[in-house]
């Protein structure tokens, strides 16, 4: 079978919870400081590359910046020349024993871009958690002292619907939603929008999806055009107009520990996050 020669794109589930996901204005125009989760419980849809690649593009347009990294395989830390091995203190000190997360903020190769890391000790914090006080609220909290001090808190979330993700979502404002332009990057949306929809009723109202990102679009194929159709057609002005190509640049920069922008900086990649910043943002700083 030819690229170009592919199933018919999958039809979009219209749960109830959708509704989450419908209201509300746009990315933009949105008072500073701006706290958002990039979740999707499906795996490798790009939440690490966008986390990294947003926050710093948003760095680069004059914005402080901080990338929380919540997912224990550390992914955006290494992506940003965080050296998760040798740290001090991570996201699990922050969340487990009340460290203050000042204390665990590193620096990066990028002006004004900050980042808190993770470590593997992160992947039990799911089960330790569960006994804590306030358990669902340990990342809000640890946010309240620091958040005055970043114009944007990018918080990268593991791919599952636990308790650090619920975490993430109890202390952001927004989520931002990367998808895939592959025939099963719509599975597990709606289950999304439903833990959407029970947190906004149980512990932040505030909450909601103020973007959906098309990424890894490859567009030798039709079924990526199909996808991206459907998915504006479902969501309308919720979908970010900037779309991130599929690129072996994308893939290489984590490896050297720089986002695109700096790894390089002329390439589809590096050009479509300035542009997916610019969108989200509303403009420079």
């Amino acid at each position: 079978m030819s690229v170009t020669d592919a199933p018919a794109a999958p039809t979009i589930p219209t749960p109830p919870e959708a509704a989450a996901i419908m209201r509300g204005p746009g990315p933009e125009g949105r008072p500073l400081p701006r706290l958002i989760a990039v979740a999707n419980q499906k795996g490798g849809v790009g939440k690490t590359t966008t986390s990294v690649n947003l926050g710093a593009s948003l760095a680069e347009l004059g914005y402080r910046t901080l990338v929380v990294d919540l997912d224990p395989q550390g992914n955006a830390s290494t992506g940003l020349g965080i050296n998760t091995r040798q740290l001090d203190a991570s996201m699990y000190d922050v969340l487990l024993t009340e460290t203050p997360l000042d204390d665990c903020i590193e620096g990066s190769s990028v002006r004004n871009l900050f980042v808190a890391p993770a470590s593997l000790d992160l992947a039990g914090a799911e089960i330790e958690l569960v006994p804590a006080f306030s358990r669902e609220l340990r990342l809000r909290h640890a946010l309240e002292q620091v958040s005055d001090d970043y114009d944007y808190v990018i918080i990268d979330c593991p791919p599952s619907l636990g308790l650090l993700t619920v975490n993430a979502m109890a202390a952001a404002s927004e989520i931002l939603v990367p998808i895939q332009c592959e025939y099963y990057a719509l599975e597990g949306l709606g289950q999304l929008l439903k833990n959407v929809d029970l947190v906004q009723r149980n512990l932040n109202r505030s909450l909601e999806v103020s973007a959906i990102v098309l990424v890894m679009f490859d567009a030798r194929t039709k079924l990526a055009d199909q996808v991206a159709t459907e998915v504006r057609t479902h969501f309308g002005p919720k979908v970010c107009r900037t779309v991130v190509p599929r690129t072996v640049r994308l893939s290489e920069a984590p490896s050297f520990g720089q986002p695109i922008t700096v790894f390089d900086p002329t390439s589809r990649g590096a050009l479509a996050y300035r542009e997916l910043a610019k969108e989200v943002s509303g403009g420079p700083a």
